[in-house]
């Protein structure tokens, strides 16, 4: 490939103490560690929605995200789990554009303090990234009782998981390259 793949991720939620921030900074690291990929941190306590408008008709409020996103290959979400369900901010977040999306890689990842480790807020997202027209990999990534899989200053403390990082990412850059080379050399419909 030309041009480096460019894969940002969102990290969907605002709660104070948030352990899915070490997860988020995590892969953004080892994206950028991969020779042809680049990555940012996007972070949905950065976006100020405004409480009286909502969607697409706002998303030239947020020139950074869409920008982004037209650029990306696809994108990363990291999310807590919370009622089995994924939080409202990034919602929002992602309502924000629609075609932008189109034909381009998500991978997901669930972050959870209990022993499912976020798999019900994937499962929840599913119907979400077909309706944006993403593509979801294979693969996704889980971190089970995340408060014990980083220390105080966010350093995974299981080596084990750079392994299942490893994969996840593997699959997202291959399906990136993938649906970079459709969109550059098919006809959408």
């Amino acid at each position: 490939m030309e041009q480096n793949l460019f894969l940002p991720v969102l990290l969907g939620t605002i709660r104070e103490g948030r352990q899915s921030e070490h997860a988020a900074k995590l892969l953004v690291e080892s994206l950028q560690n991969r020779d042809g990929v680049e990555s940012t941190l996007f972070d949905v306590r950065d976006f100020k929605f405004p409480q009286n408008d909502y969607g697409q008709a706002i998303k030239d409020q947020f020139p950074e995200w869409r920008d982004a996103i037209i650029k990306s290959d696809g994108l990363v979400i990291v999310t807590p789990e919370y009622n089995h369900g994924y939080p409202g901010p990034l919602k929002a977040a992602l309502d924000l554009l629609f075609p932008e999306y189109k034909h381009k890689v998500a991978g997901l990842v669930g972050v959870a303090a209990g022993p499912s480790g976020g798999t019900r807020v994937i499962e929840a997202l599913l119907s979400t990234m077909r309706e944006l027209g993403l593509v979801v990999t294979s693969t996704n990534l889980n971190f089970p009782k995340v408060q014990e899989l980083f220390d105080e200053d966010g350093q995974l403390k299981d080596e084990t998981y750079k392994e299942h990082i490893a994969k996840f990412l593997d699959e997202l850059e291959w399906m990136a390259q993938t649906l970079r080379w459709g969109r550059e050399n098919l006809e959408s419909k």
